[in-house]
């Protein structure tokens, strides 16, 4: 799963949207043998060396738990939390990836990221993500006082497109979706059968030949929607199955 911006404005709906994700983790936890958080896990995030955001109990503890029973955490930072450094890791017990990764189960290759800045365009944004992760900017900002440093993310994610209630941007056909341009060029280096990436805030399964697919997780703002992947397979849901009627299917899943 994907984008829970947990910590986005207004705090009172995203505490529910916790508690719903709380509650979706207790149902898996039994028969999840690995567990993906493909970034925007939290609006935002930045952890100081001893200092660490306040909230997101229940959620933190829940993962705990389910590491502690065996499964396997991967968590992907997002252009919302890419100040996740070593807490995670050393209290969870989770594995950080600040890249897409390929990991091979039963003998299927998923390719596995957030999906922001694939490809070549989208100058801008790039450029911002430059920032964000040069490591002397990081530094400095870790100097602020974390009283300060919260204020100002917290007041930026206020003022982001989702913090105002705007909606993601609409599917723009699978020859304008960066993703499946990504992938595209990718299967010409390797075969990959699923690209699994968030990101967009948009359910969808673009299918890539009879061999590949591009999926993207969509939110847990909106459409409370996963990917369940069976060792063979992988399905598309949401927690509310009145949902499911919006994803976007430009072909079947595979």
């Amino acid at each position: 799963m994907s984008d829970s911006h947990l910590g986005l404005y207004p705090l009172e709906e995203s505490r529910e949207r916790e508690k719903l994700l709380v509650g979706w983790l207790d149902h898996i936890k039994s028969e999840a043998t690995c567990l993906f958080l493909v970034g925007d896990i939290f609006d935002f995030w930045h952890e100081y060396k001893r200092v660490v955001p306040r909230g997101f109990t229940r959620f933190l503890g829940k993962l705990a738990e389910l590491a502690d029973n065996g499964t396997e955490i991967h968590f992907f930072t997002g252009n919302h939390d890419i100040w996740v450094y070593d807490y995670l890791p050393s209290e969870i017990g989770l594995q950080v990836h600040r890249d897409y990764i390929v990991k091979e189960i039963n003998g299927k290759k998923l390719l596995i990221g957030h999906g922001d800045g694939l490809g070549p365009g989208d100058k801008g944004y790039k450029l911002l993500k430059a920032v964000f992760t040069n490591k002397v900017l990081q530094c400095l900002f870790a100097r602020i006082h974390p009283n300060s440093a919260m204020w100002f993310g917290l007041n930026w994610s206020k003022n982001s497109r989702y913090g105002k209630g705007v909606m993601a941007e609409p599917f723009k056909g699978e020859e304008n979706e960066l993703q499946v341009k990504f992938a595209i060029e990718k299967l010409k280096e390797e075969q990959i059968d699923y690209f699994i990436f968030g990101h967009r805030h948009i359910p969808f399964v673009v299918k890539l030949g009879d061999k590949s697919a591009v999926v993207n997780l969509g939110d847990w703002i909106n459409n409370y929607s996963y990917a369940i992947f069976d060792g063979d397979k992988l399905i598309l849901k949401s927690l509310f199955p009145e949902n499911e009627k919006n994803f976007i299917y430009k072909s079947l899943p595979l």
